[in-house]
């Protein structure tokens, strides 16, 4: 048999299938968007913000510096460590002051925006305001290990009075300006910026932004999902209510709320569904009307024909009107076939093949089954026409039928398989349509019109499903009745 997997275009497996989900994933796209504008735009304009707060501490503490050097530069040599002294002993200043012998080594902090920025603007206030002390070096520093002397002692060393501004809980980048006095001392002066933690307004992705924006997110998508189910809801009811309709059934009308466009829609396909069943309750009248008033004429004809004296003449007159009277009656027959009104129930499928089956073998027929367990949701009357046809099909034209029944992807496929002489495979397009027989139909069943196949069909299709026609692998002719939904397996 052909493959009839359905086969889902590439991008089905990204964008959603259902309306509520494809508006949704615009939605949030559509956000998630916006949200990355902004924060591209806010990032720019908060780094630029930042880079000018660091130019201005950076100049300021520049100043600070300068004048305490400049202090000690206007001090004895022997005052200078008394000086410190006092420093420490009055708790600290904003620089942490020391005298060494030559510049301590420093691990420094460089390769960040405004850590660059910073020291770049120190360079430029220090050279300007110390035009006279050409020996300087300025750095950023972590104060983990940081040396405070050249005896290899470190920050957290000393007294914590001494470090009281420099040493956070947190700890920050400690700024650290080396200038030379005059050879063998160097003055050391270790301060921080005036927001310590400076490097931090550099980042635009911090985590209370990254929550609020999450939280923002989930807010506006719950807000999406509830609006698009209240407006896809009405849809969804126009789907079913057409499926119904397609189906036989006479579904409710369509509440005109919602939407202006939706209650349009509603009216338009309300008006759609009673023109269409005015057309097929006139299309059955006319039929049996038509075979109601042709049966007549008929019949005198044929008493007229009985008037003949010509045995040949008076045969082909017969001949011809037993033609016409069954042309009317399969006409009849395809419609009231294909217009049975009935409400569609649980259908036991073993039970509904098991009758038909043994009313076959009955009749001689050799006709196998094998009960499957499975229910499907149906009109009964017409599906029994429906795989009625088919197993009388199966029967004319084969030696030995079987019928099956499976459950294949949440469908209910209906197998009826003869071992007959097959199809010609140019001929299998064709088949199903009304009126059309093949040749060796017409030479096994002479009495047949060629409906029986598009009977089935037009009950199978009213049921949401699809008849499948092809030859079977090993020979012989298949016929397979798909039948979507409403399946389950009873206890």
């Amino acid at each position: 048999m052909p493959d009839r997997t359905p086969r889902l275009p590439l991008h089905g497996h990204i964008v959603p299938s259902s309306l509520q989900g494809r508006l949704t994933l615009v939605m949030v796209i559509g956000v998630l968007l916006t949200q990355l504008v902004g924060n591209f735009i806010w990032a720019a304009q908060r780094r630029a913000e930042a880079r000018s707060e660091v130019g201005t501490a950076a100049q300021h503490v520049a100043h600070s510096a300068s004048s305490a050097v400049r202090f000690f530069l206007s001090l004895p040599p022997n005052y200078r460590p008394l000086i410190i002294q006092q420093f420490r002993e009055m708790g600290g200043t904003r620089f942490l002051v020391n005298i060494n012998r030559a510049p301590v080594p420093v691990r420094s902090l460089a390769g960040q925006e405004l850590t660059d920025a910073a020291l770049k603007q120190l360079w430029a206030t220090l050279k300007e305001d110390l035009p006279n002390t050409p020996n300087l070096r300025v750095a950023f520093a972590w104060p983990d290990r940081l040396a405070a002397d050249n005896d290899g002692g470190t920050l957290a060393d000393l007294p914590d009075s001494w470090t009281q501004h420099i040493l956070l809980t947190k700890p920050a980048p400690v700024l650290l300006i080396q200038a030379e006095l005059d050879p063998g001392h160097w003055l050391y002066l270790a301060t921080l910026m005036p927001n310590p933690y400076f490097l931090e307004t550099g980042n635009p992705l911090t985590r209370d932004r990254l929550l609020l924006q999450a939280m923002s997110l989930a807010a506006v998508l719950l807000v999406s999902i509830l609006v698009v189910r209240w407006i896809t809801r009405p849809l969804a009811a126009l789907s079913d209510a057409a499926t119904a309709f397609g189906k036989g059934e006479n579904p409710p009308a369509l509440p005109e709320t919602g939407s202006r466009e939706f209650v349009t829609t509603a009216r338009a396909f309300e008006d759609m569904r009673k023109r269409i069943q005015r057309y097929m309750e006139d299309r059955e009248r006319l039929f049996v009307s038509i075979s109601h008033d042709l049966r007549t004429p008929i019949m005198r004809l044929k008493l007229r024909a009985e008037l003949l004296d010509d045995d040949d003449m008076r045969s082909e007159f017969h001949d011809d009107l037993d033609e016409l009277d069954m042309m009317v009656k399969g006409a009849l027959q395809t419609v009231k076939d294909s217009d049975i009104h009935e409400n569609a129930t649980e259908v036991r499928l073993d039970a509904l093949l098991g009758r038909m089956v043994r009313d076959a073998q009955l009749a001689g027929h050799e006709v196998s089954f094998k009960a499957s367990g499975l229910t499907v949701t149906a009109r009964p009357l017409a599906l029994k026409r429906a795989i009625g046809n088919l197993l009388n099909n199966a029967l004319y034209y084969g030696k030995k039928v079987e019928l099956s029944v499976c459950e294949q992807g949440g469908n209910i496929e209906i197998v009826v398989r003869d071992h007959g002489p097959g199809v010609p495979e140019e001929a299998l397009a064709g088949l199903g349509q009304p009126y059309v027989r093949l040749q060796h139909g017409r030479s096994r069943n002479s009495s047949g019109m060629g409906l029986g196949l598009s009977i089935a069909r037009g009950i199978v299709q009213a049921h949401g499903g699809q008849l499948l026609l092809a030859n079977a692998p090993d020979g012989g002719f298949q016929a397979t009745i798909v039948l979507p939904g409403g399946v389950f397996h009873p206890e």
